[in-house]
């Protein structure tokens, strides 16, 4: 049944690649607009180009979901004196103890054959007397560093310096792990030594071990129990997955079939033997995390992702916040794929260099989506003509290829998300990311590491968060003003000759309603969900 439901995915991916391909042929070929001056053809380059980026990023996922299922990897069963030791390092910089406390805790109850074997470590670069106390409380170990030097990699790269266990398991903060999370990851590291035979697992002989077999990374995916600000603030816990969702419980794992997958920092454990061979965590980047994957892929580890829910932690609670860590996000991903040079370089793989073009591409998505939603705008208010085309050529080349392609990303995400509330999430982030990532592109860095705060500021005034609504605004206003000139006066077959035109204007003023919704209202429906979130709690 399964391969049934799959081959009829795949069909649909071949047939949805194949159309939209004809679509942006046809595009190219007879839409620009060649002789309409100088203006009409930058814009209607922009709007090809924007188109085409975003069609070939989606075209590698089709084709990662296609072969996802031939690199799943069987969690192995293993005799109880074959797991070695392992460190567990809990980083922190400036979280209060409550939380620390929640996560040590979590830490202590593990399940492991041997506990003896687990070593727990409070990673505290802020050498903060009442987190070293928290440490002697519960009789874990507390490596304190004076100085915040080299943010979170310098953190880590002193408690590796301090430790000595083969495997190390790194947790944030706040993420709360499960009782099986070693269970669930460490037998992984020993696939090279352990066959299944029969339904049985049994060790190989010395000669059947597989020498090119090495694990590097395995990661599960981040999870929250507190509800994002999409879910929070549009009242929708129980209608729309966490925002982050797709990327962890999705993105990743297709990841696999390209040994390509993200290390994300936490819930993590981690060849020491692979670190060692790269030299511990890279300190040349505000993203370590992404950076550490991609230098182990580099040195011929696998680095693995399974989909299997292990840890919880905290989700950021306002804009503001969020704003910042999806720049520093961006910024960071930028950097670590010019430092490791992940897209050219010959000791990845095709198709993982194709995947970490992908990764380079999504954080220009946000300018192309400040392109799609322009140039509506530029046609119907200020007639520029950015496409040459009539409205049935339209209808025979893109419709069919839209409707295939908004299907094909309905199976791609699982029901995680669907390409409309993409989209709204990238209208809402897309006025802050777009410098940032030019910035990034041309090698102007930021170099310093800012933690994600996680809680809310009572100080910060409601105005403050309207500030961030003012470009979306803007081109809402826009969007209205290009809609009322542009139907003014039609009627019959002019408004059905002018339907593309209105759908993408109306399409785009929905997202903008939401961006704007989301980001004015975020002050007093946050205060309000907090009081109610804490009394379910």
């Amino acid at each position: 049944m399964m391969r049934r439901v799959d081959s009829k995915r795949n069909l649909l991916f071949i047939v949805t690649i194949i159309l939209m391909s004809i679509y942006l042929i046809w595009r190219l070929v007879f839409t620009l607009p060649y002789h309409q001056g100088t203006a009409n053809m930058i814009f209607g380059i922009l709007l090809y180009t924007a188109e085409a980026v975003t069609v070939f990023t989606t075209f590698e996922l089709f084709y990662q979901k296609m072969r996802m299922n031939r690199y799943h990897l069987e969690c192995p069963e293993v005799p109880a004196e074959y797991y070695p030791d392992v460190d567990v390092f809990i980083a922190t910089h400036n979280e209060p103890a409550d939380i620390l406390y929640k996560t040590v805790n979590a830490c202590t109850f593990m399940e492991y054959p041997d506990k003896n074997k687990v070593h727990i470590y409070l990673c505290d670069d802020g050498n903060r007397e009442e987190i070293a106390k928290l440490a002697e409380e519960f009789q874990i170990g507390y490596l304190g560093l004076a100085n915040n030097k080299h943010a979170k990699s310098g953190n880590l790269n002193h408690a590796l310096s301090r430790t000595n266990s083969p495997l190390i398991a790194t947790f944030d903060a706040d993420m709360i792990p499960q009782r099986t999370f070693l269970m669930k990851t460490v037998p992984y590291f020993l696939l090279s030594r352990f066959k299944k035979e029969d339904g049985d697992w049994k060790l190989r002989a010395e000669g059947e071990i597989d020498k090119k077999f090495r694990m590097g990374i395995v990661q599960t995916p981040q999870s929250f129990y507190n509800p994002d600000l999409f879910q929070f603030n549009l009242y929708a816990e129980g209608n729309i997955p966490n925002e982050q969702d797709f990327f962890s419980k999705e993105v990743n794992i297709m990841r696999n079939s390209s040994n390509a997958v993200a290390y994300t920092g936490s819930n993590t454990v981690i060849s020491r033997e692979a670190l060692e061979e790269i030299g511990g965590f890279p300190y040349n980047t505000i993203t370590e995390d992404f950076e550490t994957s991609i230098r182990i892929q580099k040195a011929g580890y696998i680095t693995y992702a399974t989909d299997e829910i292990q840890a919880a932690g905290l989700t950021t609670t306002t804009v503001k916040s969020m704003l910042k860590q999806r720049v520093r996000w961006a910024r960071g991903v930028i950097q670590s794929l010019q430092n490791t040079k992940a897209i050219v370089t010959k000791k990845l793989s095709l198709p993982a260099r194709i995947t970490y073009l992908n990764s380079f591409l999504y954080w220009w998505s946000f300018f192309n989506r400040l392109i799609f939603i322009l140039s509506p705008i530029l046609f119907a208010l200020f007639d520029f003509k950015i496409v040459n085309s009539g409205f049935w050529d339209v209808i025979v080349f893109w419709l069919p290829a839209y409707i295939f392609y908004s299907t094909s990303m309905r199976y791609l995400s699982g029901n995680i998300r669907n390409q409309r509330w993409s989209q709204v999430i990238d209208t809402i982030f897309m006025p802050y990311l777009i410098i940032p990532v030019i910035l990034e592109t041309l090698h102007i860095h930021q170099r310093k590491f800012k933690v994600t705060n996680k809680k809310r500021n009572q100080n910060e005034s409601r105005f403050g968060y309207i500030l961030y609504a003012i470009p979306h605004i803007i081109l809402l206003i826009l969007s209205a003003a290009a809609m009322i000139r542009f139907v003014n006066g039609k009627y019959g077959w002019a408004l059905l000759y002018s339907s593309v035109i209105i759908f993408w204007i109306a399409y785009n003023m929905v997202a903008l309603f939401y961006a704007i919704f989301f980001l004015c209202l975020e002050d007093q429906l946050t205060e309000n969900r907090n009081v109610l979130w804490q009394m379910k709690k």
